[in-house]
């Protein structure tokens, strides 16, 4: 029932008429004090300049009435009197000890001058000798006057009268200004009252617009229309009223939808989840399942929903739909991705959907993705094989030559030497691989320092091939006749480097390429920059590397040709190092190679260009 109520009734009236009450209230108040105290101000500072006035007269007249002689006393004080006359001095009068006026300020009435006063106040202070002072209501001028008795004392003759000033002022100009402030007083009130009208009535329809919509939006919910929402206009109780009007409406609207709204908070978690999920009714027929789970499988929703789970997850020649049901184990399940053509490894968890009762009504699948991690773990594992592998292979050898030593061939003379220097070697080589196996470690922990300095790196490349020329001309290299050709550019560079490290990532690569070039082979060396790079490439004219293999050379124990590698007495480990140190040093490696006809390494450094003056 919508129940009109009287305007006079409303909050639209009931809280202006507040507002101005307390602000009259305020006013009056305030206003009272104001004026009263202004008031007391202005009469005290105005009494205070006559007093002023009058002390100012009796020194000026003081040394007049003692010494001078009366003809020339009467000139001297009018002569004092003339600069007082107008202003807020309505009269002054002066009196000698015997009452008589010696001189007025009132151009007036100067035939007063000569008379004895017969003003009661002047009489009173000649013969009492003390001031008097107040305020009267002069009739005849229709003004308040200030009247300031005084008596003058000798200065010669302490304590002698010697006379009096009378002085009338018109204190009427400081009411008059009071009033004027009170009146300036209330027209300011007067607006301050307009102002709070103005204000009042924006704050109560301030108030009133949200408790109407909230009546409005309790009305619509009692009529079951939940999709209005009030608007919240700040955070007070009001707004507080709102929100919670807000929540009501929602909370019965929930109420009233609870299935559909469950289905929707379930579609959004299921839909941002990373795993993929399935949900299956009580036959196996799948009726959730998140994009995630799609993407997973490569379907499509209309392909899985509606379908069995056992073919969505195409399981049916391994599994029962009873058997998924009874299994607490997790399934590992391959598929091939049709875009990619690469096995993805998916891992699933089954959990069944069980009422109170122990009926069961369906069956949920959560799949992930264990590619990445399953690819992690076979590294791991051929890693340990490879490592067992490359020490059981010279370890093996050792043993055999070990035991045929103890055996009696260090008797032999002929064969003794070379069965030690086969030990010898695979002890080298085993120590090499341990070496290399722990710098990979500390890599790996970050725990390798690089003690870095400028080099120059024309000079560094030129004293490695120096010292790999020098090597070629040894009896091992001297009939296979490799040549090693430099081409350097004109320009030093300079670089930032840890020069043993650096030394031994080319080290390794040359030793790769002298032990794959065939005899009489070239190995190219050059040394080049870019604008931000400077670039050293090894170029070798040996078998090359296949296509299929060029992109895991950097691998960990990786080898294109194992037997021949085994043989030439290399770890598997050297550029999988320099690709690691290459890292360290901000850089980059990578090779290029044509089967049967070569390979290039190439090595890249940072590198910022600088005057070799400023270097200096």
């Amino acid at each position: 029932m919508n129940k009109k109520i009287k305007w006079i009734q409303s909050i639209h009236f009931k809280i202006p008429m507040l507002f101005i009450f307390l602000l009259l209230v305020s006013l009056q108040i305030i206003g009272a004090y104001f004026i009263r105290q202004l008031e007391t101000n202005l009469i005290n500072n105005f009494d205070n300049q006559m007093s002023l006035t009058v002390r100012l007269l009796e020194n000026t007249l003081n040394p007049i009435l003692d010494e001078e002689e009366q003809a020339s006393m009467e000139s001297s004080i009018q002569n004092v009197l003339r600069d007082y006359i107008g202003g807020d001095f309505l009269e002054i009068q002066v009196i000698d000890e015997h009452g008589y006026i010696l001189g007025t300020n009132d151009q007036t009435r100067q035939s007063i001058v000569g008379l004895k006063s017969t003003d009661r106040d002047v009489q009173q202070t000649l013969l009492l000798e003390n001031s008097r002072k107040y305020q009267y209501l002069d009739e005849s001028r229709n003004i308040r006057v200030l009247k300031n008795v005084s008596p003058i004392f000798s200065e010669d003759h302490a304590g002698e009268t010697i006379g009096a000033i009378m002085m009338e002022s018109n204190i009427e100009t400081v009411y008059n200004q009071i009033q004027g402030i009170v009146t300036i007083f209330l027209n300011a009130s007067f607006f301050a009252i307009g102002i709070t009208i103005v204000l009042a009535v924006i704050i109560s329809r301030g108030l009133t617009k949200p408790i109407s919509e909230m009546r409005s939006q309790t009305m619509n919910i009692a009529q079951g229309d939940y999709s209005g929402k009030v608007r919240i206009y700040g955070n007070d109780e009001l707004g507080e009223l709102a929100e919670t009007i807000n929540d009501l409406s929602l909370k019965v609207k929930d109420a009233q939808e609870t299935t559909e709204a469950e289905r929707q908070r379930l579609d959004s978690v299921l839909k941002h989840m990373s795993e993929g999920v399935l949900a299956t009714d009580r036959r196996g027929k799948v009726i959730i399942i998140n994009t995630r789970a799609l993407d997973l499988l490569g379907m499509s929703q209309e392909e899985a929903v509606g379908k069995s789970i056992m073919k969505v997850l195409r399981l049916g020649s391994k599994f029962s739909f009873r058997q998924l049901l009874e299994t607490t184990d997790d399934l590992i399940l391959n598929y091939e991705d049709k875009e990619s053509k690469e096995t993805n490894i998916l891992q699933g968890k089954f959990s069944i959907i069980q009422r109170e009762t122990g009926f069961i009504s369906g069956l949920v699948c959560v799949l992930s993705d264990i590619t990445e991690q399953e690819k992690v773990e076979q590294e791991r594992r051929n890693f340990v094989s490879n490592v067992s592998h490359e020490l059981r292979t010279p370890l093996t050898s050792i043993k055999s030559y070990v035991e045929s030593l103890q055996e009696g061939a260090w008797k032999d003379e002929s064969i003794a030497p070379n069965f030690l220097q086969v030990i010898s070697t695979e002890t080298n080589r085993m120590t090499r691989m341990i070496g290399d196996l722990l710098n990979l470690s500390r890599m790996d922990q970050g725990r390798m320092q690089l003690e870095l300095e400028y080099v120059s790196m024309n000079a560094l490349f030129s004293h490695i091939l120096d010292r790999f020329d020098m090597m070629l001309q040894a009896e091992e290299y001297r009939d296979k006749n490799y040549k090693i050709i430099r081409d350097f550019t004109q320009r030093t560079l300079w670089v930032d480097i840890d020069q043993d490290k650096m030394t031994q990532v080319i080290d390794n690569i040359l030793n790769n390429a002298l032990k794959y070039s065939p005899d009489g082979g070239a190995i190219t060396c050059r040394l080049m920059e870019t604008h931000n790079s400077v670039v050293i490439s090894i170029t070798d004219e040996g078998l090359g590397i296949p296509r299929k293999d060029l992109q895991h050379v950097f691998e960990r124990f990786y080898r294109v040709d194992k037997a021949r590698a085994r043989s030439m007495g290399g770890t598997g480990l050297g550029l999988a190092i320099s690709k690691e140190v290459l890292t360290l040093h901000g850089g980059r490696i990578w090779a290029t190679s044509v089967e049967n006809k070569g390979s290039t390494f190439f090595i890249s450094l940072p590198y910022e260009s600088f005057e070799e003056e400023e270097w200096a």
